[in-house]
């Protein structure tokens, strides 16, 4: 006896099973934006946490010097510490200096402290702007930090005797001693 199957029946068991699998990739699918969206706005209350407390600290991942090229940092013992009585940098320096910086005027990289005389953050539609300046033993220093609400941030540093110079990197919590 010969068993003949229904072409529309075939047909509906077909469009069952990959409406189930369609349901359940979507699903899936869901959830993982939930959880990329849900990282996000932790990473956004830890990035607003550390901004309000105005201390902390930024990492390079890269240099831009004024008419360069972009470098790509491997070291990462390099920051500025951001406090609103005191900033420290350990940053690295590509570009032209001016004025003997050369002749003891000042160290190789964007190496200072000190108290600085400005010190503004403001929170914009993208980000927030850090506004300071700091006298050093050798030059001032005008910084520009934009910290954008994911924690990367763009740090740009003008001096007396020395060329603009930007970095691209994070910021982060300062590590207790």
């Amino acid at each position: 006896m010969k068993t003949k199957f229904n072409c529309s029946l075939v047909s509906f068991l077909m469009l069952v099973l990959m409406t189930a699998s369609f349901a359940s990739s979507n699903a899936q699918e869901q959830s993982k934006k939930q959880l990329k969206e849900e990282a996000k706005l932790e990473k956004q209350k830890q990035t607003a946490v550390l901004v309000d407390s105005k201390e902390f600290v930024f990492s390079p991942i890269s240099v831009s010097p004024q008419g360069g090229r972009v470098i790509n940092l491997t070291d990462v013992s390099y920051f500025i510490e951001f406090h609103p009585d005191f900033i420290k940098s350990y940053l690295p320096f590509f570009g032209r200096g001016y004025g003997g910086m050369g002749y003891g005027g000042g160290g190789i990289g964007m190496d200072f402290e000190g108290k600085p005389t400005v010190y503004t953050i403001k929170k914009t539609k993208k980000a927030y702007l850090l506004k300071a300046e700091v006298r050093g033993e050798h030059d001032s220093y005008f910084i520009m930090l934009s910290i954008y609400f994911e924690g990367s941030a763009y740090l740009s540093i003008s001096s007396n005797n020395r060329s603009s110079i930007s970095y691209h990197g994070n910021i982060k919590a300062i590590e207790k001693k």
